[in-house]
């Protein structure tokens, strides 16, 4: 079994000698610039008087100086690339201690309208969204919580297959992860794939061609001016002659320019991703059909970005002055740019979303094979679809520290009922969010928190957490109806396991006593299975009239003038309540 926390810790002393390296590199590489510049004004100096050393001294210089800025910025980029990946490991260290309350916490994807999610704590604050999330890019984002919401059950066995691959690729991952981080793009890829899709052209036919003559014509006209041949005028008149057909299209090139430049970052960073998902080597069936989708064309998807890239970076130069004028004088620059961007679209832009697509479904890859990974003792659900919907040893809460978590021994059978009740504080809602939550992991093909587990795979349905609504105007009691009468709704069509806590709430005790009873009634009848919590003593009393209905109880219990819990599940109705005790201990009574 491997060990997560030696794993990162020893990435995090490499990442942090390879740094240190790098900055002398950087240091060296500075010093030797200015060493160079230096040597070049001291020799144009010393043989000034001598035009043929002074000319080849420049172009040395140049060329030397080319060399190694492009060689400095090799290394700033490697420099940033080991940063990332060190904060990556820093990251993970922290959490697995718990400590990852200052990653994002999705609280921008609560839905209280939504099945489960809501009421299990998925987003928020100490959510399991926040704990397991490591996507990079805005896309993988949607993708992994699309992945945490959808409820979907099927293919199950070949998501389990996929996570414990890529699980153990934690070097891939990083990689991945670290490139995706370097490039902070501003528009998100649903936005150029809209303006892909929806782009008209407004350049004439001729731009496919004009470019490459008018070029030809140019440096015709500026070779026979240097051989005396033809008069100076008549480049000059070539010159504005250019002027002119790019200022024709000046308002409509900006305005592709524009767009285009929307798109760059992104492609400058997804080449590099798409190069990583190509050359890695997969063997489980959902990861190699991903891998396949971009290696269809003659040439690799990996490949065609970046030369889309490259074409958008040569579109940027028209912000250098020089380029802008005698670019566009000779070479009518600026529409040949324009002719490589749209023939490009126009080829690829049926493509591209399936590959940003691709992209995403990795980066939400990399959070749950992580999870996987930082968690060697979870095991994966075996998929068992006889009587049991679930059966399970020791079965917690994975975002409780181990040493506070108290686990659970927990078997359900298909169309059965358990009422729970127990005393406040005695883990009842604990535990409906570790059953719910391991049915949500279970069913994303996630290992869960139990040391063993098997499963018929069901849907989740909830009704945990009800409040009222001001700007609704609608009360608690009729927000809660409105949740049960949803879920009734649901459940007509489809398998689900339902989960309530204390439902009802909204009323008087005797009519909660009727209609929780009713409710219960028609629950069993629908031929469902769930659990439903209750302080309600009475309603345990349906399991004399329906065989589908099992009392279970969390205890508590009066010690030294102490409350004392155990959290554990045990099968009976619970004796014990502590509230008026709890009064009388804080001085409320």
């Amino acid at each position: 079994m491997h060990n997560p926390s030696k794993f990162y810790t020893t990435q995090k002393v490499f990442f942090e000698q390879e740094l240190k390296t790098i900055k002398k590199k950087l240091a060296v590489s500075s010093l030797l610039r200015l060493f160079i510049f230096l040597s070049a004004v001291f020799g144009i100096y010393f043989f000034f008087g001598t035009i043929k050393i002074v000319i080849l001294i420049i172009v040395l210089w140049i060329i030397l100086f080319a060399y190694l800025i492009n060689r400095h910025t090799n290394l700033q980029y490697k420099n940033n690339l080991n940063k990332a990946l060190l904060e990556i490991n820093n990251t993970e260290i922290k959490v697995l201690k718990r400590d990852y309350f200052s990653l994002q916490s999705g609280a921008k994807f609560m839905d209280s309208t939504h099945p489960f999610s809501y009421d299990i704590d998925l987003f928020g604050k100490g959510s399991f969204f926040q704990y397991c999330n490591r996507t990079v890019t805005n896309e993988g984002e949607q993708e992994f919580v699309k992945r945490l919401t959808n409820n979907d059950i099927s293919s199950i066995v070949e998501r389990q297959n996929a996570i414990k691959e890529l699980s153990q690729k934690p070097k891939w991952r990083q990689q991945f992860s670290a490139l995706a981080s370097l490039v902070k793009v501003e528009h998100p890829a649903k936005e150029i794939i809209n303006w892909m899709h929806n782009y008209k052209s407004v350049f004439p036919k001729v731009i496919a061609f004009l470019p490459t003559i008018f070029s030809v014509v140019s440096m015709v006209l500026i070779a026979l001016v240097g051989m005396q041949i033809i008069a100076e005028q008549i480049l000059l008149l070539w010159f504005f002659i250019g002027l002119g057909i790019s200022g024709a299209y000046h308002k409509r090139v900006n305005e592709l320019y524009s767009d285009a430049s929307n798109a760059k970052d992104t492609f400058k960073q997804y080449h590099k991703l798409l190069n990583e998902i190509e050359t890695a080597s997969f063997s489980s069936q959902i990861l190699k059909e991903k891998q396949e989708e971009i290696q269809t064309e003659l040439e690799k998807a990996s490949t065609i970005f970046a030369k889309f890239s490259k074409v958008l970076n040569a579109f940027d130069q028209r912000n250098n002055l020089i380029v802008a004028v005698f670019g566009n004088a000779f070479l009518l620059r600026d529409l040949q740019q324009v002719y490589n961007v749209e023939k490009w679209i126009h080829i690829y832009r049926g493509k591209v979303e399936n590959w940003f697509t691709i992209i995403a479904f990795f980066d939400a890859q990399n959070s749950l094979a992580n999870f996987a990974y930082n968690h060697p003792r979870y095991v994966f659900p075996k998929i068992d679809k006889n009587k049991q919907v679930i059966t399970s040893k020791n079965l917690g809460h994975p975002l409780l520290k181990e040493s506070q978590r108290v686990d659970n021994d927990f078997s359900i059978e298909n169309q059965q009922f358990f009422i729970i009740t127990g005393a406040n504080m005695a883990g009842k809602s604990t535990f409906l969010r570790t059953v719910s939550l391991a049915i949500v992991m279970g069913n994303m093909g996630l290992p869960v928190c139990a040391e063993e587990f098997k499963y018929a795979p069901i849907k989740l349905i909830t009704s945990m957490r009800t409040s009222d609504s001001l700007a609704d105007n609608e009360s608690y009691f009729f927000s809660e109806l409105k949740r049960l009468k949803f879920i009734v709704d649901e459940i007509k069509t489809e398998e689900y396991f339902i989960i309530l806590d204390e439902i009802l709430k909204g009323t008087n005790s005797t009519d909660k006593a009727i209609g929780s009873r009713k409710f219960v009634q028609k629950l069993v009848s629908s031929k469902s299975t769930g659990i439903i919590a209750t302080h309600d003593l009475s309603l345990c009393e349906i399991e004399g009239d329906l065989p589908q209905v099992k009392n279970y109880y969390f205890d508590a219990e009066i010690i030294n003038d102490e409350l004392s819990f155990d959290y554990k599940l045990k099968e009976g109705i619970c004796k014990n309540m502590n509230a008026s005790f709890l009064l009388q201990k804080m001085e409320i009574i």
